[in-house]
C-alpha cells in the first residue's frame, strides 16, 4: 500500500526512540512523519512550525469572518456618542 508523505524528513519510531532530538533536528525546523513499519504513524512539528500554522489557521477563520460582514449594512456612528 502507498502513502502520502507530507513531509520531506521521515524516521522510523526506533530512531525517535533513540534520539528524539536528533530525528526532529533532522527536519530543519520542518515537520518530520515518524514511521511504524513502513507506514506515517504521525508527525512531529517543531513548536515554531505549529505556531505559524495556528496563526495561519487564526488568519483564515478572520478573512472568512471579515467576508461575511463585508454584506452587513454599516451604521454611522459618532466616536462622542459611544
Amino acid at each position: 500500500m502507498t502513502y502520502q508523505l507530507l513531509a520531506e524528513t521521515a524516521a522510523s519510531v526506533s530512531e525517535l526512540k533513540a534520539n528524539p532530538m536528533r530525528v526532529m533536528a533532522s527536519g530543519d525546523g520542518m515537520p518530520v512523519v515518524i514511521l511504524n513499519r513502513n507506514e506515517p504513524a504521525f508527525y512531529c512539528v517543531p513548536a515554531r512550525a505549529y505556531e505559524a500554522l495556528m496563526e495561519l489557521i487564526d488568519d483564515t477563520q478572520l478573512l472568512k469572518l471579515v467576508k461575511e460582514r463585508q454584506a452587513e449594512p454599516s451604521i454611522k456612528v459618532k466616536l462622542d456618542e459611544l
